[in-house]
């Protein structure tokens, strides 16, 4: 659990000066990845990376056809939040693409974005 604590800590230290963080959106469709959940049943999981070129690095075969795409934390708490707690969504945090990534549920990682975005209005 350490290893994953330690994973939202880097996610958000990274996100903290930008206030953008990066999913993959398809150049046509412009749908989103979001795949089966790994650790919930009956549950999709959106990935999210820290940065444009952990994203990027998953572009490539099924997803070959989808590029980074930036998302402020403004845009996340606005327009993001309701549709995704609505559809069921958990998040992956910087996801490798491995059996032991990181997924956190929407509201504690909501949680945590707002908490970033205080300090930094703090700041």
């Amino acid at each position: 659990m350490e290893d994953n604590n330690q994973t939202l800590v880097t996610f958000l230290a990274e996100v903290k000066p930008t206030q953008l963080f990066w999913a993959l959106q398809d150049k046509k469709s412009e749908d989103w990845v979001v795949l089966d959940s790994l650790n919930y049943e009956e549950t999709e999981v959106m990935p999210l990376w820290s940065t444009a070129e952990l994203a990027e690095q998953h572009c490539t075969e099924e997803w070959k056809d989808y590029t980074p795409s930036a998302i402020t934390l403004a845009e996340w708490l606005e327009f993001w939040v309701d549709d995704l707690i609505e559809d069921n969504i958990v998040i992956g945090i910087n996801w490798l693409g491995e059996d032991n990534d990181l997924e956190i549920d929407l509201p504690e990682f909501t949680q945590s974005l707002v908490d970033i975005e205080t300090l930094t209005s703090n700041n």
